[in-house]
């Protein structure tokens, strides 16, 4: 395999990880509150994600560190969580911006055809 091809199957590992951890609703919500604030503590996640326990919103915090789709910082003894930028969350956006174009792309194209069929017919 080539290097490209080592970077490419490493953001689809990436990815994947990505997709798993966003199939998660409570893991969603965590990273809408996090797209609604530049970073939130541990703990100012627990308080806006109610619908589970704290215990419960650091194992998804978890999840979402694994696969790269927030970053962790440290001060003292309290951790800040923000939605990272790149990696992971980059690959998942121009997977599914990818599969977008190529679905309008396609359906473009039978729109067209069809109008085409349709004026010749008429």
């Amino acid at each position: 395999m080539s290097t490209g091809d080592d970077v490419s199957v490493a953001g689809d590992r990436d990815a994947d990880l990505a997709f798993d951890a966003l199939a998660d609703p409570i893991r969603r919500q965590i990273l809408t509150v996090l797209s609604e604030c530049d970073e939130c503590s541990a703990g100012e996640l627990a308080d806006r994600v109610t619908s589970v326990g704290r215990t419960a919103v650091s194992t998804h915090l978890r999840v979402l560190r694994v696969a790269g789709l927030v970053s962790e910082r440290r001060a003292g003894r309290f951790r800040y969580y923000s939605i990272e930028p790149g990696g992971a969350a980059a690959d998942v956006i121009r997977l599914l911006r990818n599969l977008f174009q190529s679905s309008l792309g396609q359906a473009r194209a039978a729109t067209e055809g069809e109008r085409e069929r349709r004026g010749a017919a008429g």
